[in-house]
């Protein structure tokens, strides 16, 4: 049993080290303020989020870009409560969501597009902030590459709470994956919080059709398409003004739910790295729990067990720390606590997704 886990635990420090020289070569990118050209329709699907709007809208009307050059798509997945949104100078669309699958959020985005005038579409979520220079960045950067798909980072907007620095953490190592697996060109992963694509793409990969039966997944899906058919078009903007930042959830139950509903889909990727690497990761931390209960119930010796803690420490480590320079100006606060709790959480959440139910939203899913 401790060879087979000194084997998995090399296999996965080979794993995140290959994602850790894949986030180097993705080059940080900064706006040359260029003159504005692209023009962008932002859609914003959402269900029961009247408390969240106003902000995300008033961070959009002190974006640094012409009015006439973007407008909004707000889609209403049958809230209890109507939206409405107050006069803004830049155009917004209000409109219903026409379901026709088992997934609200990308039949919300499928029923925008067909709405969409302009050539770029780019998603967010309700509960969302965009800097001023969001759609100046993207701009700049569509201008001088030619590409067709363009995924960002999302960090959160944490307050002093043990839970808050635990979900940092683990979006960090989510952001630090998604960026080392563009840099040795295997994209698998992206955050629809912050994801752009062309509405010609769109049509050309014919939407969400494939994998429509899966709530969630309106971003992952699309990119898996978009990077076995268009390789050199699907890249990652790596700019600090271009973060989208987002709020944790607000307690453990909604936070495990989540992250069920992420994991859910990791079976139905097309991506076969994306695949291999899920696996690879839930057994790493598969195996950390069962070094953990072997040292605690006397059955292997104590160097193994602090051996195998500090080799998954380091290597996770050091991606998450150079993810994290990346996404916010503070440290990573509980690093310790959180990367001793979180093989037991990531374990927990793999092994109930396969079989469990969730909920998202007010409605309970099963997978």
């Amino acid at each position: 049993m401790i060879l087979v886990l000194f084997l998995i635990l090399t296999i996965y420090i080979t794993s995140i080290s290959l994602l850790i020289y894949g986030f180097t070569k993705v080059k940080r990118y900064q706006k040359t303020d260029l003159k504005p050209q692209t023009s962008f329709t932002i859609i914003v699907p959402f269900r029961n989020e009247a408390e969240n709007l106003p902000n995300l809208l008033n961070s959009f009307s002190n974006l640094n870009y012409p009015n006439d050059l973007f407008e909004v798509i707000l889609v209403d997945d049958n809230s209890h409560e109507k939206f409405q949104a107050s006069h803004f100078a830049f155009h917004i669309l209000q409109i219903d969501n026409i379901r026709v699958s088992n997934s609200p959020k990308k039949d919300a985005i499928a029923t925008a597009t067909q709405h969409v005038k302009t050539n770029w579409v780019i998603t967010t979520d309700a509960d969302c902030l965009v800097p001023e220079n969001w759609l100046l960045t993207f701009d700049n950067y569509i201008q001088q590459n030619d590409v067709s798909m363009l995924a960002g980072a999302v960090t959160y907007k944490c307050e002093n709470s043990f839970l808050d620095h635990f979900q940092q953490l683990d979006l960090t190592s989510l952001q630090g994956a998604t960026i080392g697996s563009f840099g040795i060109k295997k994209a698998f992963m992206c955050n629809g919080a912050n994801f752009a694509y062309t509405k010609s793409l769109f049509e050309k990969l014919n939407g969400f059709e494939g994998n429509n039966k899966i709530a969630s997944g309106d971003d992952v899906f699309l990119l898996q398409k978009a990077a076995n058919l268009y390789p050199t078009e699907v890249h990652y903007l790596k700019a600090k003004e271009a973060i989208v930042i987002t709020k944790p959830t607000e307690n453990w139950k909604a936070l495990f739910y989540q992250r069920v509903r992420w994991a859910a889909k990791t079976s139905s990727y097309q991506s076969n790295f994306g695949k291999m690497l899920g696996l690879i990761v839930f057994f790493g931390n598969l195996s950390f729990v069962i070094g953990f209960f072997a040292f605690v119930f006397g059955i292997w010796p104590y160097p193994f067990s602090i051996l195998l803690v500090f080799f998954k420490f380091t290597i996770d480590f050091v991606l998450l720390y150079k993810t994290n320079q990346f996404l916010t100006k503070s440290r990573i606060k509980s690093l310790i606590l959180s990367s001793l709790l979180y093989p037991f959480f990531s374990s927990a959440v793999a092994l109930y997704s396969l079989f469990g139910t969730y909920e998202w939203k007010g409605r309970r899913f099963r997978n």
